[in-house]
């Protein structure tokens, strides 16, 4: 069957790279885990090389391809097979495409949406058990980085609150038609059940913004303008709906009239954030933060 997919040529400005290497297909399926009465979330099946083995270890494959060219391919792959009807293909964009349910999902991810890929798995419901997945070997050490370390940003803290993450292998370049330019790595995510207790949309309003500039102090990253601006604009906001809800406004006026600046001051200035910068903060201080700037009224969202 390979010999047959090998007449399709990859889209590369769709970021398709088709592993062609038999060894490591049946290594990242055996990193799945899959129990026979699986469903399977498949994302860029391309020439279904990871589609066949996939349908002969669970219940059903559902896979979600961009390109019409290998949603033909991979059909035609299972035609007149016992595979056939456990295999649904969707046409379309993954980012965009709503996700059915599925038990595990397995993806050789095209690099452009890795990112959008990632917070899309991390905030899917029903949980899932675990997403096996093959990125660009930086992205997916992004995904593992610690505080201190270069590739520690915005991507490593936000799915470090909400998954668990394993690095499994490397696959280098040559497993792939065409070579892409770097080499590659195959990493295991699993979401945190239960879920951490934050509210996430706030958490990520404050990650984004530190780590806009993570090698400055919190203190110069926070006091700028726009920040106070929208800060202080969160705050009338949260004001007006506290007081709407118990018209009782005699507790704590005078915290009530500090402006956000003033607060954020008195934050930074505290023994355990003074000096401080995101790159080296960990999540448990990043919770601190949020829960204290919480306390005092300042709001990220």
């Amino acid at each position: 069957p390979e010999g047959a997919s090998n007449l399709v040529a990859p889209n590369t400005s769709l970021g398709q790279h088709f592993l062609k290497n038999p060894a490591v297909v049946t290594a990242i399926v055996a990193k799945a885990g899959l129990k026979p009465t699986d469903t399977v979330l498949e994302i860029g099946p391309g020439t279904g090389n990871m589609t066949i083995p996939l349908l002969q270890q669970s219940k059903n494959v559902v896979a979600i391809e961009y390109d019409t060219r290998m949603v033909r391919e991979v059909l035609k792959r299972v035609e007149g097979t016992s595979s056939e009807r456990k295999l649904k293909v969707i046409q379309g964009d993954a980012i965009k495409t709503r996700f059915p349910f599925f038990d595990v999902c397995v993806a050789n991810v095209p690099y452009q949406i890795s990112s959008a890929l990632v917070f899309k798995l991390l905030s899917h419901r029903p949980m899932f058990r675990c997403a096996v997945m093959m990125f660009q070997e930086e992205f997916a050490l992004r995904l593992t980085a610690r505080p201190g370390e270069a590739l520690y940003c915005r991507l490593s803290v936000n799915c470090q609150l909400l998954a668990k993450v394993d690095q499994l292998m490397k696959v280098g370049r040559n497993n792939f038609r065409p070579p892409p330019k770097v080499e590659s790595r195959v990493v295991r995510i699993e979401l945190r059940n239960p879920p951490p207790p934050v509210n996430f949309t706030e958490w990520d309003g404050m990650i984004r913004l530190l780590f806009n500039r993570k090698n400055k102090t919190l203190r110069s990253v926070l006091l700028t303008k726009p920040t106070i601006k929208m800060l202080n604009e969160n705050m009338r906001t949260q004001r007006a709906l506290n007081n709407s809800n118990n018209n009782n406004m005699a507790d704590d006026d005078e915290e009530k009239e500090k402006g956000a600046d003033e607060i954020i001051e008195e934050v930074v200035a505290m023994e355990q954030w003074k000096d401080k910068r995101a790159n080296k903060l960990d999540l448990d201080d990043f919770l601190a933060l949020l829960a204290e700037f919480n306390k005092r009224g300042v709001h990220f969202a």
